[in-house]
């Protein structure tokens, strides 16, 4: 056994080595997050859940949820859009730039593309070649503007904006990150669905709202009681075959409200540095539609690194 100390260091060495890739690191880089800036407008992001929504996610996680959805949205590529803006003062140089960047359409096409502005004119393109036909475009005083677009299969399927970063969990412990998807994914179930009462519904029977779900119904958080001096405002609304006898209502139990209150919460739309996406500005800026002047910029630069 003299190679004894040499095979014992290699293996301390190996495990140690481990150690530090799958255990250390990711504690250091995700550990100590703190909350960042969203890329529009810099509000703070996130922000707490509400107390309910903190009881919620026990609910959650107590009735198993997650082991038929999760909340976590993948991203395959970052693309960029072109999108128009605003004509400028000489109409006939902006048609020319346009249809030659997109020599598909005719005349008569690019001038009614004008007259419905924003639009989108090109699609799915790098950001070198976004930035590129975007300055084409913007001649004559008129406006035009990269677009950064997130891509994937989770959100063709509308189930997110953008894809799932360490930040959206900041203050969720534990994280339920699901490992199945028998349903949909939740990460941003909370703008699908922003009305409580759909949530209700589809908590006390599944299959009314969603045809076809596989979701079981879970009616044991919900009470049959007897109306005594008019309807509670909790009270289900539901179709005859499922209402209760004359006289009686439904009404969510405190553990519904408290998970429907976790659901509606499940927002991860916000723009980042580490996921950017453009989203039109807010209304009370005064900015056209669409105008990302403010805003743009920084998440351009953040895609291209």
């Amino acid at each position: 056994m003299r190679y004894g100390p040499l095979v014992f260091l290699s293996a301390f060495f190996a495990m140690g080595a481990s150690w530090f890739g799958f255990v250390l690191m990711p504690h250091v880089q995700v550990g100590f997050l703190q909350q960042t800036n969203t890329l529009l407008a810099g509000a703070t992001y996130p922000v707490g859940r509400p107390g309910f929504a903190r009881e919620g996610l026990d609910v959650y996680r107590a009735y198993g949820c997650a082991s038929c959805h999760t909340e976590q949205i993948g991203q395959t590529a970052t693309v960029c859009d072109v999108v128009l803006e605003k004509v400028g003062t000489n109409q006939a140089v902006l048609l020319n730039a346009l249809r030659n960047v997109r020599p598909d359409l005719s005349e008569t096409q690019a001038k009614s593309l004008l007259d419905q502005l924003p639009q989108t004119v090109l699609q799915g393109l790098p950001k070198e070649q976004a930035d590129e036909n975007a300055k084409a475009l913007s001649v004559a005083g008129s406006k035009a503007t990269p677009w950064i677009v997130p891509v994937g299969p989770d959100i063709a399927r509308g189930w997110g904006k953008r894809r799932t970063v360490a930040y959206d969990f900041l203050y969720d412990y534990p994280v339920m990150l699901g490992a199945e998807r028998i349903g949909p994914d939740l990460s941003n179930v909370g703008v699908r669905q922003s009305d409580p009462n759909w949530h209700l519904r589809h908590l006390y029977a599944p299959q009314l709202d969603v045809q076809g779900s596989t979701m079981p119904p879970f009616r044991f958080l919900f009470e049959k009681r007897k109306i005594e001096r008019g309807v509670s405002p909790d009270a289900l609304s539901l179709p005859p075959e499922l209402a209760p006898p004359a006289g009686y209502e439904i009404v969510p139990k405190t553990e519904a409200k408290a998970l429907v209150a976790y659901l509606t919460s499940l927002r991860a739309d916000a723009p980042l540095f580490v996921a950017p996406l453009s989203v039109a500005a807010p209304p009370e800026t005064n900015a056209p539609a669409g105008d990302m002047s403010s805003t743009n910029s920084p998440a351009t630069n953040a895609t291209a690194k």
